[in-house]
């Protein structure tokens, strides 16, 4: 059986030649910016796509007024660049921002779409947090995260485009421990990650914070873009 790794190349040479003229939006994470999603803009480049890695001020508005602002100036971006799909890599709550925008507005050149440690269910963290010195400075986006009846997420149904998702299972933080009863990233737990309507759900060891830095995890973000799956066992 071929490793994962001639797999991979095997589905970027056997590729369609029009994905050399698709674009990817790139959606960093709360209290982050876009070059936490160097990597990712870097090693897509050199697979042909164009690139729009999007920074947005992820503590200062609400999720919907983010998902506009975020979401207008990617597919902008992408159009300007290319006259093929628009393809979607989200960290984090970069997910929540697409799911937000695509159940109000159509993309019509709409593609595949990653989530990587994307809290569709809600985080945990928040409803244990939220009431913490300090957690006011991450803005009401960040508020609106948790999994009880004021969360964002309930007010999202299932997605109805292709959509990939990567969750961590790699715990670093002893806040976490404590808090999270079942396997996490260290911040969103795996089940949280899940939504219905995905087409696929992978678990890799990596933390939530450098997961989209990870190269496997890269790997299989481009595979599934390229073919709607990750990278087979």
């Amino acid at each position: 059986m071929p490793s994962r790794k001639i797999v991979f190349l095997l589905a970027i040479l056997a590729a369609n030649p029009s994905h050399g003229s698709d674009c990817v939006v790139l959606l960093h994470g709360l209290a982050r910016v876009s070059n936490a999603m160097h990597e990712l803009e870097v090693k897509l480049g050199r697979s042909g796509y164009a690139v729009a890695n999007i920074n947005y001020p992820s503590r200062k508005y609400s999720v919907p007024v983010l998902a506009n602002i975020a979401l207008a100036d990617g597919l902008e971006s992408c159009r300007e660049r290319s006259a093929g799909q628009i393809h979607f890599v989200v960290h984090s709550m970069g997910g929540i921002l697409l799911r937000y925008y695509l159940s109000q507005n159509e993309v019509p050149e709409l593609g595949r779409s990653v989530m990587l440690g994307t809290p569709n269910k809600g985080a945990e963290l928040v409803d244990r947090l939220h009431g913490w010195p300090g957690f006011s400075l991450l803005g009401p986006g960040a508020k609106s995260l948790g999994t009880d009846a004021s969360g964002i997420v309930h007010e999202l149904g299932p997605v109805n485009f292709e959509l990939g998702i990567i969750a961590g299972d790699t715990n670093i933080n002893p806040l976490a421990s404590l808090l999270l009863e079942s396997e996490n990233d260290s911040i969103v737990t795996v089940e949280s990650t899940k939504v219905e309507g995905m087409q696929e759900h992978l678990v890799l060891s990596v933390i939530h914070t450098t997961m989209m830095r990870n190269n496997d995890l890269i790997d299989h973000v481009i595979h599934f873009l390229k073919t709607g799956n990750f990278i087979p066992e």
